[in-house]
């Protein structure tokens, strides 16, 4: 599934379809004639123009320009043996985030002078994937592709255009042991054989932010129970009695109140282990807790007490401007409201319905992984290796997560901040790691994979929002996001057999 592909041989991937071109023969001249032109022009230049006098002025000019470029090569040549080979790396990173992604990439470039990483952004995660698909398919792509966790089926299929990393490092010689990555995060990325396909480099699950001074101006106890929906839905009414015009908003709808809130509760999202176990996996999030979760947040829509924003992170402005008093975001989103925000803000775990049997499990991993793309050479793979050796290594994730709010993907940098001190400076950061391993995960609590499935969220942002509108009941709106779901997933499933 993952080995590459000769480069002429056929393509047989699904998005990735029509990479592998055919490159024809070169020919320099089909005719006699030109072949004699040809080496009788070389003749006069290696017997001097003496012995054939009748070379033209024109033919004069030319050798001369061919001896300069000649010289000038050879002068590129021998610069750029002594050049650092770059490594270009295509991600989605903005803002702060993308302000730490390039603090990175400036200590590895000066901590070395063979390689060179190129950091560019591409867009959101949906277009930086299709840019990379692109790229691929015309031959310019880039060594690094960030692709976010919705992606992994789509690239795990993508036989050929990928490079495991599990390859890289073994050709490069560096030692690298996939053991010291957490389980919880490297088993999103690994076949069912363990073999790790990429780098986790930023993984996060949702958490709970509170605005404690909007509490209190509610005249509500800012350290109130707000450990189950139950008790956040009394603390909405709270809010929104208390004239709060924001009570509560999300980022990633999709990602936190399904795919999450699955998760969490030990409940399938999908069935064949959430597609874990096989490409004939259906989608079954429209049961009774799923309902019962989106029409309580319809409900709360329709009364001003849920304030929906947008499908990806619009509602991260509303709260760290300090309008929103509740908001369910990617523990990432730590970065972003530590440096905006002007007021008191605590993180709370994910709450959970109390009525669910075994609740709360664990959450699962959001964010993206870095993949290697195929079709470069060894010395550029070894820069490859060499980057992906330092962005694993303790100091650098430590501080990765200390300041992101992403997850430490090693053992030792979550042990080496915990040994500094920073959990206990900066209370609440720990949460994020606590609700991915307090408990072992389960088939329906491993995570997802699934084909097409940037696709799916999109049709369940749709469905979604004729809810918040009051245009759908949960029940319509989930029969009709699952229905529409799986055609993708048989489409894709037909694809990949």
């Amino acid at each position: 599934m993952v080995e590459s592909l000769p480069r002429d041989g056929p393509c047989t991937d699904v998005l990735f379809t029509g990479l592998c071109r055919r490159s024809p023969p070169q020919q320099f001249g089909s005719r006699p004639a030109n072949a004699l032109r040809a080496s009788t022009f070389a003749a006069k230049e290696r017997n001097g123009y003496a012995s054939y006098p009748y070379v033209t002025k024109e033919e004069k000019l030319v050798l001369r320009k061919i001896s300069v470029a000649s010289l000038l090569s050879v002068t590129m040549f021998v610069g750029a043996a002594h050049a650092a080979t770059e490594i270009q790396w295509w991600h989605a990173f903005t803002g702060r985030l993308g302000e730490l992604l390039a603090e990175q990439v400036e200590k590895f470039n000066a901590s070395q002078s063979d390689y060179k990483v190129i950091a560019t952004h591409k867009g959101n995660y949906s277009e930086t994937l299709n840019a990379g698909i692109a790229a691929f398919r015309a031959g310019e792509q880039p060594h690094l592709l960030q692709v976010f966790e919705v992606g992994t089926a789509t690239m795990m299929a993508a036989s050929g255009a990928i490079k495991p990393i599990y390859e890289v490092m073994t050709e490069a010689g560096i030692e690298w042991d996939p053991n010291a990555y957490m389980g919880a995060v490297k088993g999103y990325y690994t076949t069912t054989d363990g073999r790790m396909l990429s780098l986790p480099y930023n993984s996060s699950t949702p958490v709970l932010y509170v605005n404690r001074d909007l509490f209190e101006k509610a005249g509500l106890d800012p350290d109130m129970d707000l450990s189950t929906w139950e008790q956040v839905g009394k603390a909405l009414d709270g809010l929104k009695g208390a004239a709060i015009g924001c009570p509560l908003t999300t980022a990633w709808q999709s990602w936190v109140h399904l795919e999450n809130m699955s998760a969490y509760h030990n409940t399938p999202f999908a069935t064949k282990e959430n597609g874990f176990a096989g490409l004939d996996t259906e989608l079954v999030f429209n049961g009774a807790l799923h309902v019962k979760h989106i029409q309580t947040m319809g409900d709360w829509a329709k009364d001003g007490k849920f304030i929906y924003a947008g499908r990806r992170n619009e509602g991260g402005a509303n709260f760290r401007g300090g309008e929103c008093a509740l908001f369910t975001e990617s523990s990432a989103g730590y970065a972003g409201v530590k440096a905006e925000a002007q007021f008191e803000f605590e993180i709370r775990p994910l709450p959970y319905w109390s009525d669910a049997e075994g609740a709360p499990q664990n959450t699962i991993i959001g964010g993206a992984s870095l993949w290697v793309l195929s079709g470069h050479g060894a010395e550029d793979y070894k820069g490859v290796a060499a980057f992906f050796s330092f962005l694993s290594s303790s100091d650098i994730q430590a501080a990765w997560h200390q300041n992101t709010g992403y997850l430490p993907i090693t053992m030792a940098a979550a042990e080496q901040t915990k040994a500094e001190g920073f959990y206990k400076e900066n209370p609440g950061t720990e949460i994020a790691g606590m609700q991915m391993t307090a408990k072992a995960p389960t088939p329906n609590s491993k995570g997802l994979r699934l084909g097409s499935f940037d696709q799916i969220r999109g049709i369940i942002d749709e469905e979604l929002e004729a809810v918040w509108a009051g245009d759908k009941t949960a029940q319509q709106a989930l029969d009709s996001a699952t229905q529409r779901g799986n055609q993708l997933l048989r489409r894709f499933e037909q694809a990949n057999r």
